[in-house]
């Protein structure tokens, strides 16, 4: 596969924005942005409208995630792995109370528990770096975290926001794909794969600021800390930002528009960061470093008359420094549909494939270590495995069971795991619980 060909595409498929006759509201729920749904407490006995005509709203849910290696994988002796997660999501309007446009407090914590991850355990050698998670929110140990804690307000008549505070990426940018598979490399954007910013439930410092140019046309850009101690145990609740290493500068541009007449989110990401890093085959350092990402997100077909059914077509995909990072490039594409069947209007039926070439220096510095300790049997223990590439598929379906419940059956299926093609082919059972509040 020719990393110039799968560039060229990404890059070129970011959509010249079509004149609408007439104005059409923008409903991204085929693309999978559905509406927060009525919780397992509904009102809270009054309690939640009480809080929202103060301004005051939250959201909150647990997420279960099961997989079981059916067969395959380094190890194929057989392992149920369980991880879960609760979340809370909070935002306080504070222009009732100030004046000021769109002034308010946004909040997250996310609870992680059971540190059990198949990926770790079975499916790859645990020899190289991960390239896929078969339970894509595992990470950060069993732990309760600060994701964000944030300022934000509008200028410009709402054309322009700023926020500023301890934050992390997923607040504002590469947020045009959902995080509906359990494979993490089917899961949202790419943006994650820069390896030197945070995500969802780690925080550093920054701001952010996003400019309007037109109605559909958004670009974003910020100043945040890059922090390698970000995702240790006692930084968790810190506000310290003893650790950084220097600053990370993302600039986005994203567009959320028409295309056939049916909505589609495009992006176009480049991250810079002046943080020393270092090479993974040469002893040498640089004082800097970059990273792409892309994606598009489109919607199809329209089940009939329906809006909230229908087709979509997601593709994503992330260039690297292979320098110091471990991974050269990794694509994915995946098809998502609401609603396929009259009786489930809101079930969901997705899927991905996704593929990862894994840096030439990584594998250099693993030929070389080999080459030092005089080391050519696989089976050793200290033998440094080669990486090469990976391929990784998943499909599921999604039973909208209650609107506070969701409960979505996943299978997978792992090509040469962890790049590695001395690793035997996987098949990975999943299962996924969402329990709404």
């Amino acid at each position: 596969m020719n990393k110039n060909i799968i560039l060229s595409i990404l890059l070129f498929s970011f959509p010249a924005l079509p004149a609408l006759a007439e104005y059409k509201e923008w409903n991204g729920t085929v693309l999978g942005f559905e509406a927060a749904p009525v919780g397992v407490f509904g009102d809270m006995l009054g309690i939640r409208p009480i809080l929202e005509n103060n301004g005051f709203t939250f959201h909150a849910n647990y997420l279960g995630q099961a997989a079981y290696n059916a067969k395959g994988g380094y190890d194929s002796n057989k392992h149920t792995a369980y991880i879960d997660q609760f979340t809370f999501m909070f935002n306080q309007d504070l222009e009732r109370w100030t004046g000021i446009p769109d002034a308010r407090i946004e909040g997250n914590i996310v609870n992680r528990n059971h540190e059990d991850n198949l990926t770790l355990k079975r499916i790859q050698d645990p020899r190289v770096f991960n390239t896929d998670q078969t339970q894509e929110s595992y990470g950060g140990g069993s732990i309760t975290r600060l994701g964000w804690l944030t300022f934000a307000r509008s200028f410009d008549d709402r054309n322009i926001t700023w926020r500023v505070g301890m934050m992390n990426k997923a607040q504002e940018f590469d947020q045009i794909i959902p995080c509906d598979f359990q494979l993490v490399t089917l899961c949202g954007g790419k943006s994650g794969n820069a390896m030197t910013w945070n995500n969802w439930n780690i925080h550093t410092w920054g701001t952010t600021l996003s400019y309007k140019l037109t109605p559909e046309v958004t670009i974003k850009t910020a100043i945040m800390e890059q922090n390698s101690a970000a995702a240790d145990r006692n930084h968790a609740w810190s506000w310290s930002t003893k650790g950084s290493k220097g600053v990370l500068l993302p600039l986005e541009i994203e567009t959320r528009t028409f295309v056939n007449n049916l909505p589609g989110a495009y992006n176009l990401g480049v991250l810079y960061t002046n943080a020393k890093q270092y090479d993974l085959y040469k002893d040498k350092s640089y004082n800097h470093t970059w990273f792409m990402y892309a994606g598009m997100n489109q919607q199809l077909t329209q089940h009939e008359d329906d809006p909230n059914r229908g087709l979509s077509l997601s593709m994503s995909g992330s260039y690297h420094d292979e320098r110091s990072n471990y991974m050269n490039y990794v694509t994915s594409a995946s098809l998502r549909y609401r609603g396929m069947f009259d009786a489930r209007p809101e079930d969901w039926v997705g899927f991905g494939i996704s593929y990862v070439d894994l840096s030439s220096h990584y594998a250099k510095s693993q030929q070389m270590q080999n080459a030092q300790l005089n080391l050519t049997d696989y089976n050793d223990p200290l033998y440094h495995p080669i990486a090469s590439s990976a391929f990784n598929a998943e499909l599921y379906y999604r039973f909208k069971l209650a609107s506070w419940f969701e409960l979505q059956p996943d299978l997978q299926y792992w090509h040469q795991p962890g790049g590695v093609e001395q690793t035997s082919d996987a098949w990975v059972l999943g299962l996924k619980s969402v329990v709404t509040f």
